[in-house]
């Protein structure tokens, strides 16, 4: 019997590091895994690069432009209703101050901290990889 074709997405993630914490987003109720914990990001458009998909994501979630961005590593994860692959990379605020545009609330938290928000199961190999670099940066 043939496996279903799953819709695919892929999904960039800016990890955001500022004197030690990590900044994370709240989902909104009513979204796939809806107050749940993640990095900021979004589904990359037909056509968009991974980085210009983390600065436009960047400034419609949070309001602010990021620089420096760095590849840190590529995720992929199928859910039972779809797949996704996350590009994720390191990267820093270059202007503004995040706001929750598109989420719950934000919060900077340590990389032990993290372990403790509930996140989508795509998310476990990156905490697993902030948690062993702890107080090194990424």
């Amino acid at each position: 019997m043939a496996r279903r074709r799953l819709p695919h997405f892929d999904v960039a993630v800016a990890v955001i590091r500022r004197r030690g914490r990590y900044l994370i987003c709240q989902r909104r109720a009513g979204s796939h895994y809806a107050n749940r914990w993640e990095f900021p990001g979004g589904k990359r458009r037909p056509g968009e690069t991974w980085k210009a998909c983390v600065h436009r994501e960047a400034r419609e979630e949070l309001g602010v432009d990021v620089a420096r961005l760095a590849w840190l590593m590529r995720i992929s994860h199928r859910y039972p209703h779809k797949s996704v692959c996350l590009g994720v990379f390191r990267c820093a605020i270059r202007r503004g101050v995040p706001k929750p545009l598109s989420s719950n609330g934000l919060r900077w938290v340590s990389a032990e901290a993290l372990a403790r928000y509930p996140f989508p199961p795509a998310n476990r190999r990156l905490i697993a990889r902030i948690a062993r670099a702890g107080s090194a940066m990424l």
